[in-house]
């Protein structure tokens, strides 16, 4: 594109900095986290986002100017760490219009900003908006130029112009947003107008040959904004002012989750966005949703229907997606969960984390699995997620590595989730898990239950336990009826389950089993004793499970189970009273519990001890991977 070759089709999309500096410039965990993604081979990585026009837009995103001491070079180093592993740095322009500070963690601050748009009028949470007057729009205009001068200079080798998602240029363009009734509003054309003036002003400003990309919402996906037909007109409109029409989906305005699509839905639901107007247009076009399967990939590719796709989440999960693709090692990706995960992590500590890859926004404490200075002897006692990681981890470093398992597979209580569709990337992360540590040389001894004595006898420098949990079966008349299924064991039992079900418990396995059962055709009571449904869910992924609850089942909270019957449960309310909950089947989902017990027999069988994972505290795979990959570095 341009005077630009991209060493494959597979681009890293614009995911927000880890750490910014309160000048706004990157910090050193922010060149690192980018730098991983360029290292695993995606063709180009898309830093997000920079602030065109701070006078209007302050906000949580990144600045680039000459007065800021050590801004220029900030961005420098940034796109260095990008080009030395062979991929193109590219940088997002943007601009949040009537959103600015939406990620701020001052909320005083955020309070006091302005909201600017193209139009009079109040935001859903009772703010204010101004409309930008005709002088304020041609001040950022230009400041898009400015901007892109800036980081051609930088180093930065391609530019995306963000007009989706809600911001500025998408409220412009949006029929729902914009009622100004002069040269910028009314008519799609007048809408548009913004958008070709910025793309006109950072073509001349870096100037021919130097790839500028645009990024569109397809359709706004409401009712009162902007269908597929109007985003293939304004695709067509202002194609002949870039090298790439990147094709998403969805609005701020009703929430991220069209743009960001949660694991409910499948893969690559946004795609059909791209390939019809890729119909329309003459420049090649980008693509993105959910996307992690090299061969679902390939085949939007080969079908004609994008000619580049993006990932984002996925290339947190595993970097080096790209990498293991071209290498035909498609076995080996760790895919991603979309649990939400690095997304709830933002709003609560403003740094990332990933369920399944402890290196995200810490990059910059080290890329590689150093080898270890001695090696050593490594026991790992229980082959969930957090033993497994462990064993791989400590095998990387060049130990001997054994892994025993009670059971006849690994996995752990990731065995459970191949029963329920939208969670089976997590099956599949204990059979990737797997995959590795074989390759890495672990022993895995299936089958075998340790005993100190078995300790004793192997004598390992190293012992870490990964023991895991038991699930809560708490003694309820009727809880060992044929009637009744652990949570834990559905994938085993799941003919058992009849067309009526309670699921007792509404904690977040309990929430996702009620979920699946109700997208099946099953009638789902869900009982929960607490007053709140999933309080274990991430606040990213919570407001989309309670959406699906309350589609596919019929929720009481405050109920407590009391006996469960062959026709249901019998529950007493708040008030006492007691109330038949009915369902053929009662699938128990009250928790897990850790195996303290097995700890406290092996705790002091070796020099070093290390526990982890559910045998601590029952919790998620973000932590048991953590702690399995970091137990086994301090070996």
């Amino acid at each position: 594109m341009g005077n630009v070759i991209f060493r494959n089709r597979m681009f890293s999309a614009p995911m927000g900095a880890t750490d910014i500096t309160p000048d706004c410039c990157p910090g050193p965990r922010t060149q690192g986290f980018y730098e991983l993604r360029a290292k695993g081979g995606a063709a180009a990585v898309t830093v997000s986002e920079l602030v065109v026009h701070p006078e209007t837009d302050g906000s949580h995103m990144l600045h680039l100017n000459l007065e800021t001491v050590g801004c220029l070079p900030a961005h420098t180093f940034v796109a260095d760490a990008i080009r030395r592993h062979g991929s193109v740095p590219s940088i997002e322009l943007s601009h949040s219009g009537q959103y600015a500070g939406t990620y701020m963690s001052d909320k005083n601050k955020k309070s006091s900003l302005c909201q600017w748009g193209p139009s009079d009028g109040t935001r859903p949470d009772g703010r204010p908006v101004k409309a930008l007057s005709k002088e304020q729009i041609a001040e950022i205009v230009k400041s898009y130029g400015e901007s892109a001068k800036l980081c051609k200079r930088a180093g930065y080798e391609m530019i995306m112009v963000h007009a989706g998602h809600g911001w500025l240029l998408h409220q412009f363009l949006s029929p729902y947003l914009n009622h100004r009734d002069d040269e910028y509003g009314g008519c799609l054309e007048n809408r548009i107008r913004i958008v070709r003036e910025v793309l006109t002003s950072v073509r001349e400003a870096v100037g021919p040959g130097f790839p500028v990309e645009v990024r569109l919402s397809g359709s706004e996906l409401f009712d009162g904004g902007y269908g597929i037909e109007d985003g293939v007109k304004i695709a067509q409109a202002i194609e002949d002012l870039v090298d790439l029409i990147h094709v998403s989906a969805g609005s701020y305005q009703f929430g991220f989750f069209n743009t960001t699509p949660p694991m409910f839905d499948p893969h690559g639901v946004n795609v059909w966005l791209a390939a019809e107007i890729k119909k329309h247009v003459s420049k090649p076009v980008a693509t993105l949703g959910g996307l992690s399967d090299p061969e679902q990939m390939e085949k939007i590719i080969a079908e004609g229907k994008a000619d580049v796709v993006y990932m984002g989440r996925q290339l947190l999960a595993d970097p080096f997606t790209p990498q293991k693709a071209m290498a035909g090692q498609e076995d080996r990706i760790v895919r991603c969960l979309r649990c939400y995960t690095c997304m709830a992590e933002r709003p609560v500590t403003f740094t990332r984390r990933c369920a399944v890859n402890p290196l995200v926004g810490r990059e910059i404490e080290g890329m590689e699995v150093l080898p270890a200075a001695r090696r050593k002897k490594v026991m790992v006692v229980g082959a969930g997620v957090a033993g497994l990681k462990a064993a791989v981890t400590a095998a990387q470093r060049g130990h001997n590595v054994i892994l025993c398992e009670k059971s006849d597979k690994v996995g752990g209580i990731l065995k459970s989730e191949q029963a329920i569709p939208f969670k089976y990337e997590m099956y599949q992360l204990g059979e990737v898990l797997e995959r590795q540590a074989i390759d890495e040389g672990v022993e895995i001894r299936l089958n075998t239950c340790v005993t100190a004595d078995y300790v004793d006898n192997e004598r390992p420098d190293a012992l870490i336990l990964a023991v895991g949990s038991t699930p809560l079966v708490p003694p309820i008349p009727g809880i060992d009826g044929g009637n009744v299924v652990v949570v834990n064991n559905y994938y085993l039992e799941k003919d058992k389950v009849d067309d009526s079900v309670v699921v007792l418990g509404g904690g977040l396995a309990g929430c996702e089993c009620a979920v699946h059962l109700g997208m099946e055709g099953k009638k789902v009571e869900l009982v929960e004793m607490r007053d709140t449904l999933a309080p274990d869910c991430n606040i990213r992924n919570r407001p989309i499970l309670m959406r699906k609850v309350a589609e596919y089942c019929n929720a009481h909270t405050e109920y407590k189970g009391m006996r469960i019957t062959p026709e249901g449960v019998i529950c007493m309310d708040k008030d006492g009273k007691e109330i038949m909950v009915p369902g053929k089947t009662v699938i128990c989902a009250l928790g897990q519990r850790a195996n303290r017990a097995d700890v406290d027999a092996l705790r002091y069988c070796a020099p070093f001890v290390r526990e982890i994972g559910d045998c601590i505290r029952p919790a998620n795979i973000t932590k048991a991977i953590y702690e399995g990959y970091h137990a086994a570095l301090d070996i």
